[in-house]
């Protein structure tokens, strides 16, 4: 778990407080990742904390994050500091949250990161390292994987060294995310809270958190009366939620096969999950009802035959992208889920969509 958390509206006001007594000394910077959706934008940026020779990376988050692009942050980071970095603060949604997670892991880990996607690779603990979500739903902010796409897979770092040291929750800092990517970010967080309520490793504990964050998710999609507030606030409360139900269960069918449309066609995660679950009433049948009422209550229309052009090849890739994810599918289906999940059976659910 995530073992300090700042919840409330301004509380990146705090950072300066919370991080200063980490700095290791002068010539130990903090490295700030930012979404570069905030270059200029002085309301956020003039209020980080910067001293000595803290560096500020500005990281476009159009493309989700790769294990090339995590090696070549620690390269950089390397090679510009005298020494190792008191610490890696991300600042923005999942894509940089995932990045700080893996950056942080890679700056303590010899070789390279695509050598540590899996469960449980890492060996030695990651440096220091905040995460300051500034968009709500995919759970990165608290979950102990960091989802990257590498040469041959996208699969997390998944590990007991990858959650946050400290997260401050600020939904201040979500006023201006656009209406579709919110609902994709949003989605997520439904989707979480899904996978895992319907799972075969759900528990006692990943329930009670499962159980609120679908809560949350109804009254943020569902209910006409909140204001802009309110819906900052409840989605990060959701966010949390989704991401503590799933890290100590799993998510499940929509997460698969997102993972393998990512890898092939570079589909964003939000987005990529909504369009696969729009076509998994066979497994979530209330859950696809329900996503489909919010879909048209926000008028949303998602992309149409993305896998129209695929060839063989590439519905192969996709299909044994999505079939490595082996822990996913046991929480889905159960321990026999390779009787039902076949190359065959996701073929058509792709070719679906």
């Amino acid at each position: 778990m995530v073992s300090r958390v700042v919840f409330g509206r301004g509380s990146f006001n705090q950072l300066d407080e919370i991080i200063s007594p980490k700095r290791l000394n002068v010539n130990a910077p903090f490295i700030f990742l930012v979404d570069d959706v905030f270059k200029g934008n002085s309301w956020l940026t003039s209020r980080i904390p910067l001293a000595y020779g803290d560096k500020v990376l500005y990281i476009s988050a159009n493309e989700e994050p790769k294990t090339s692009q995590v090696d070549a942050l620690v390269e950089e980071i390397i090679l510009t500091t005298k020494e190792r970095p008191s610490g890696i603060i991300g600042i923005g949604g999942g894509t940089i949250m995932d990045l700080a997670k893996a950056v942080s892991i890679m700056l303590t880990n010899d070789g390279e990161s695509k050598d540590y996607q899996g469960w449980d690779l890492v060996k030695n603990p990651a440096i220091y390292h905040v995460g300051i979500p500034t968009i709500s739903g995919t759970g990165a902010e608290v979950s102990r994987t960091t989802v990257l796409t590498g040469p041959d897979k996208k699969l997390g770092i998944n590990s007991d060294h990858t959650p946050f040291d400290q997260v401050i929750l600020d939904p201040e800092l979500t006023k201006d995310v656009p209406k579709a990517q919110w609902f994709y970010t949003g989605m997520d967080c439904y989707i979480h809270c899904i996978e895992s309520l319907n799972g075969t490793f759900l528990n006692a504990f990943s329930q009670s958190y499962g159980e609120k964050a679908f809560q949350l998710c109804k009254e943020l999609f569902l209910d006409n009366n909140l204001t802009a507030e309110e819906a900052q606030d409840k989605l990060m409360m959701a966010s949390w939620h989704g991401g503590m139900s799933i890290a100590y269960s799993q998510v499940g069918v929509a997460h698969a096969m997102s993972y393998g449309l990512s890898y092939v066609l570079g589909t964003k995660h939000g987005i990529g999950n909504c369009i696969v679950f729009d076509h998994l009433e066979e497994f979530y049948p209330e859950g696809v009802k329900l996503f489909k009422q919010m879909k048209s209550k926000h008028n949303i229309e998602l992309p149409q035959n993305l896998c129209a052009d695929l060839s063989d090849e590439e519905f192969d890739t996709m299909i044994q992208v999505a079939l490595n994810l082996e822990p996913l599918w046991e929480n889905a289906i159960g321990k026999n889920w390779k009787k039902v999940i076949t190359p065959e059976k996701l073929k058509e659910l792709y070719q679906n969509m």
